[in-house]
C-alpha cells in the first residue's frame, strides 16, 4: 500500500487551493492507499469544526463533502502544530479525524520517502 501526503496552505482565502489537496487525498484513500492531508499556514483552519462548511469552488465538489469523504475512507488530516498554536487552535477545536502534529512528524514522513503533493 502506498502512502501520500497532500499539502494545503489555504482556507477560505482560496477555495480552489483549499479543495484540491482533499480531492487528491480522497482519490488515494478510495483507491485503498494511505492518504494524509497536511494543513499548514492558514490551511490549519480547515481542520476546525464548521470552518469548511461554506467553502466551494465552482466546478469542484463542496470542500466539506470531500473532507468528510477523505476521513470516511480512512484518510488522515494533520494540522501543523507550529501553525495551530499562534492561531489559538487546540485539539478541542478539531474535526473528527484530524490531529495536531509536530514538525518532527512531517520530517519523519518525508525522510521515509512519502511523496507530497502541494495544491
Amino acid at each position: 500500500m502506498a502512502r501520500i501526503i497532500a499539502h494545503a496552505t489555504h482556507g477560505r482565502d482560496n477555495p480552489e487551493r483549499a479543495t484540491l489537496p482533499f480531492i487528491v487525498a480522497n482519490v488515494a484513500a478510495t483507491a485503498e492507499q494511505e492518504a494524509i492531508v497536511l494543513l499548514t499556514i492558514d490551511g490549519v483552519w480547515l481542520a476546525t469544526k464548521d470552518y469548511a462548511d461554506d467553502i466551494h469552488h465552482e466546478g469542484m465538489p463542496p470542500l466539506a463533502e470531500v473532507l468528510a469523504s477523505v476521513v470516511a475512507n480512512g484518510g488522515q488530516v494533520w494540522a501543523c502544530g507550529a501553525c495551530t498554536k499562534p492561531r489559538g487552535i487546540t485539539e478541542e477545536h478539531l474535526i473528527e479525524g484530524a490531529r495536531i502534529i509536530s514538525a518532527a512528524d512531517i520530517v519523519a514522513e518525508l525522510a521515509s520517502g512519502t511523496p507530497i503533493f502541494t495544491g
